[in-house]
């Protein structure tokens, strides 16, 4: 008898139990172990600072104090230079433009020239031949960006249009004549450029 009696208590402890775990939830609200997190988090956002006109070095830490911290810059006139010095640099345009609620995690890229030199009404566009593409017309344009636009694999041969001094810094020098001509399909044929400095006259 008192195996019985012991066998009818454990079922009826292990009922209780059960009907406890099956009970409604806690009316406090709190999340069970388990439940995900709410998804999505609000971006941060900060007002730009209008950096047009201000020095490239300056113009970097406004922005940097405004809680923008991922910047980039490149050569307004389309010549391909590096800021190397950002003092020696001054602000022309920026993206993105100044407003009271930009993403703080955006990329601020600023336009710039040097000093001494007058911003464009207008930047230049970047011109691009991928494989497959067409010659472009970079009379005019810095040596540099050229060659960043062709193919990685062309051949190219760049030679000074007035004397037969070496073409060192690309960026300080401006196409004259290409071969093949604007418009040549491009198949893989070497390329040919004649340049001049930027201050100098194409014969």
């Amino acid at each position: 008898m008192r195996n019985h009696h012991t066998t009818a208590a454990v079922l009826a402890a292990v009922a209780a139990l059960a009907l406890t775990a099956c009970g409604p939830p806690s009316a406090s609200g709190e999340s069970k172990p388990g439940t995900p997190a709410p998804s999505g988090t609000a971006r941060e956002t900060a007002a730009l600072p209008d950096l047009v006109g201000m020095g490239l070095q300056a113009a970097q830490d406004a922005a940097q104090a405004a809680g923008f911290h991922s910047l980039t810059s490149h050569d307004a006139l389309g010549r391909g230079r590096e800021q190397l010095l950002d003092r020696g640099w001054k602000v022309c345009s920026q993206t993105p433009a100044a407003g009271s609620a930009v993403d703080t995690a955006a990329k601020v890229d600023l336009g710039a020239v040097k000093l001494e030199e007058e911003c464009p009404a207008r930047e230049p566009a970047t011109p691009s031949a991928p494989v497959g593409a067409t010659m472009p017309n970079f009379i005019g344009r810095s040596m540099k960006v050229a060659r960043q636009a062709l193919p990685g694999n062309a051949s190219i041969t760049v030679k000074d249009a007035l004397q037969e001094r070496m073409v060192l810094q690309e960026s300080n020098w401006r196409v004259c004549n290409q071969n093949p001509p604007t418009g040549t399909p491009l198949t893989g044929q070497p390329v040919a450029f004649h340049v001049v400095k930027f201050e100098e006259a194409c014969p």
